[in-house]
């Protein structure tokens, strides 16, 4: 266990110091200049000056990247031009929404997905698999925008059941909580769900064909025991590091679900950042949204060692 974690350490801290240069080169190949940007309409030369000292851009970029770099490892991700606030509190601010939200849709995918997959690879050919595999085409083919408008119209507008938008911290009010997330969480866990429906029914039916399975049907065992015990357990290998993988997905792409229903979360953040030419906000999100994805791949193949006993022999 020590030497396969060694080994992707090995992987996962070159991969972190390649994605910070991309994302500080990148960022750099922007047009226009920031701090005429940010000196206003005026443009005062002397606070472009300033601006230019400040934020180290009359600096060669490989030593404005020593001093982003630095800082980022002293846990300072810069500050905010725009509202003059340090990045990482602005992320430590938001970060929490979009990790509730993602939380939330990769509970309702694993309760629809998983189950549904099962049912589809144990019923081949009947009704319970054409509907399994009928609902993950609808729910891969249904733009997130679109299906987010069309529940906002209908359990709001039209029944008004839940609100159509805003964010209340669960602190404050859990029910309220629930309340504002569970629409966001679904639009964002269907599409996840059928993912995940699709690759547990294939996993299932290429466990189920297996010998061990049909050796342990052969000694007398309850169907039940079988599927869940035997064939179950090892047909979750895959689907567990499929589900690690999309739920970094889901912390870096929820940009249009909370544009939609108005939630202050990492995708607002980076919008508004963007918009704004904030680009010390844009570098650190967007670090820390890939150093989350590195991490979550890093723990996806963790569980595939710790599932897989073929890895540890």
């Amino acid at each position: 266990m020590l030497g396969f974690l060694a080994r992707r350490l090995g992987t996962v801290v070159p991969t972190l110091v390649l994605v910070s240069m991309l994302i500080f080169g990148l960022q750099q190949l922007l047009p226009g200049d920031p701090a005429k940007i940010l000196a206003g309409e005026d443009q005062d030369p002397t606070v472009i000056a300033y601006l230019h000292k400040k934020l180290h851009l009359d600096e060669p970029l490989p030593v404005r990247y020593a001093f982003w770099i630095g800082g980022v490892l002293r846990g300072d991700l810069g500050e905010s031009v725009r509202n003059q606030q340090p990045v990482l509190d602005l992320v430590l601010q938001k970060l929490p929404v979009t990790v509730e939200l993602a939380v939330l849709a990769m509970t309702i995918a694993l309760l629809v997905g998983i189950p549904a997959g099962v049912a589809a690879a144990v019923g081949r050919g009947t009704a319970w698999d054409l509907g399994a595999n009928a609902f993950a085409l609808w729910g891969l083919s249904t733009p997130n925008f679109w299906l987010g408008i069309l529940m906002i119209l209908l359990f709001s507008v039209r029944l008004g059941w839940l609100p159509a938008s805003g964010y209340v911290s669960p602190f404050e009010d859990l029910g309220a909580n629930l309340a504002a997330m569970i629409m966001p969480a679904f639009v964002l866990g269907n599409a996840l769900a059928a993912v995940l429906m699709r690759h547990t029914r294939s996993a299932m039916l290429q466990v189920l064909s297996a010998d061990y399975i049909r050796t342990a049907r052969s000694k007398g065992l309850r169907e039940a025991p079988v599927v869940l015990r035997h064939a179950l357990r090892n047909a979750l290998v895959p689907v567990v590091t499929l589900g690690a993988l999309e739920f970094g997905t889901l912390l870096s792409g929820a940009v249009l679900t909370e544009q939609v229903f108005t939630i202050p979360g990492f995708g607002k953040l980076i919008v508004d950042a963007v918009f704004n030419r904030d680009y010390a906000v844009v570098q650190g999100v967007v670090l820390v949204t890939a150093t989350a994805y590195i991490g979550l791949n890093l723990l996806a193949d963790l569980a595939y060692f710790a599932l897989n006993p073929r890895l540890r022999g």
